[in-house]
């Protein structure tokens, strides 16, 4: 069936409820996309009064794997205010259009930036005069420079079809305010409210020996967490090391230099691949490590390096995240990763400085890590700022 034409009609909805319509390419159980579904599962699990939402996602997971769901193409019951339509490929864009047309929704928010169904096609066509775009990290001049021509004339076309002024914005802290506007200029609306976390039990303070370390990463498989720098630096260590990696590969050649990179460390070097990690197993495999480690060029939240914070785990990441002044508060260190060269050599300082600690110092930081993140994370704060941002 063919899209309606663009127009600028409104919606209503008649019920006392906020009606939130949420747009977004993958949602819970999919998890291999990463951050975005944890925020907006974290968020409707988190605003739990006043508030009815509806989001409409697709049937797969990243690349097209499909999920576990019992019922495609209507509205399935997630919790006690939330709906979930996973579409299937027929039909999608007509079925969005025409479900924000019934649902009458107060605001329609839309989860990313460059999916033409997901993305494009609601602000384009769907009947909502209240339009929030959030762009979850994908303007950060670090994201922007992964297939960087590509993302250039898509902007550009969006620019062209006016698509800006169409929406409000959404950012999650003031870097991102400045990334929007850098590239849609200084009169775009832009609204300001973090990510809501998921914060995990502080776990038992595993044990560590002098000379001995275990790192742990979980993440996307992408040139974006820089992993390949990882273990390139792990080849220069002399310590006893074990590195678990938990992450889909979304980078297939990618994932071929890590491997290759893998064979050619020294014998006290372990590192294992596991590719599968559902959220629910995330505080599970977190147990009985020593640090994370996830110098990515750029995160707009970060949300793995969060739990990981929560469960008292140090965290080895880069200044491009939000989590900055980790050093100071003895809950890790964040680390320059803009050059290859000085980002191994950084990366390589970093881990034997983990490595030689002994169970005292060790003790310090996992308590200062776990205190850094509660610290920083207010949940009432979080839902005023929600609260006025769906006004």
């Amino acid at each position: 069936m063919a899209l309606p034409a663009i127009g600028n009609s409104r919606c209503k909805n008649k019920n006392e409820l906020k009606t939130i319509f949420i747009t977004i390419p993958w949602f819970i159980p999919a998890f291999k996309a990463g951050g975005p579904i944890l925020s907006i599962a974290n968020m409707v699990n988190e605003l739990d009064e006043g508030y009815q939402f509806y989001v409409y996602t697709s049937n797969t997971d990243l690349h097209g794997l499909p999920i576990a769901v019992a019922i495609a193409n209507e509205w399935t019951v997630y919790n006690d205010y939330t709906k979930v339509w996973y579409s299937g490929k027929k039909d999608r864009s007509q079925q969005l259009v025409e479900q924000v047309k019934l649902v009458r929704p107060d605001v329609l928010y839309v989860i990313g930036l460059f999916d033409w169904h997901f993305n494009i096609v609601p602000l384009l066509y769907a009947d909502c005069a209240d339009k929030l775009l959030s762009v979850r990290g994908m303007l950060h001049p670090g994201a922007l420079g992964q297939k960087a021509w590509k993302k250039k004339i898509f902007l550009q076309a969006m620019k062209w079809m006016k698509l800006e002024r169409k929406a409000r914005f959404h950012a999650t802290d003031e870097a991102e305010l400045g990334f929007i506007k850098n590239v849609f200029g200084e009169e775009i609306k832009v609204e300001v409210a973090a990510n809501f976390p998921r914060l995990f039990p502080v776990q038992q303070v595993t044990v560590k020996e002098p000379g001995e370390l275990r790192l742990v990463s979980v993440g996307i498989i992408s040139p974006m967490k820089n992993y390949l720098w990882v273990i390139r630096a792990l080849k220069q260590i002399k310590q006893t090391m074990h590195y678990d990696i938990y992450g889909p590969v979304k980078e297939v050649g990618y994932w071929e230099e890590c491997l290759l990179a893998i064979k050619e460390l020294p014998a006290n070097i372990v590192v294992a691949y596991h590719p599968e990690l559902p959220a629910h197993k995330v505080s599970s495999k977190l147990a009985g490590q020593h640090v994370f480690i996830l110098p990515s060029k750029s995160e707009n939240y970060g949300h793995a390096i969060v739990e990981a914070l929560s469960a008292g785990l140090p965290v080895i990441t880069s200044e491009g995240v939000p989590w900055l002044e980790l050093a100071e508060g003895k809950a890790g260190i964040n680390l320059k990763v803009y050059n290859e060269e000085s980002g191994i050599r950084n990366l390589e300082e970093t881990i034997g400085f983990f490595a030689a600690m002994g169970s005292e110092d060790y003790e310090i930081y996992s308590k200062g890590a776990a205190a850094y993140i509660r610290e920083r994370v207010d949940v009432g704060d979080l839902k005023m700022r929600y609260g006025q941002m769906f006004r």
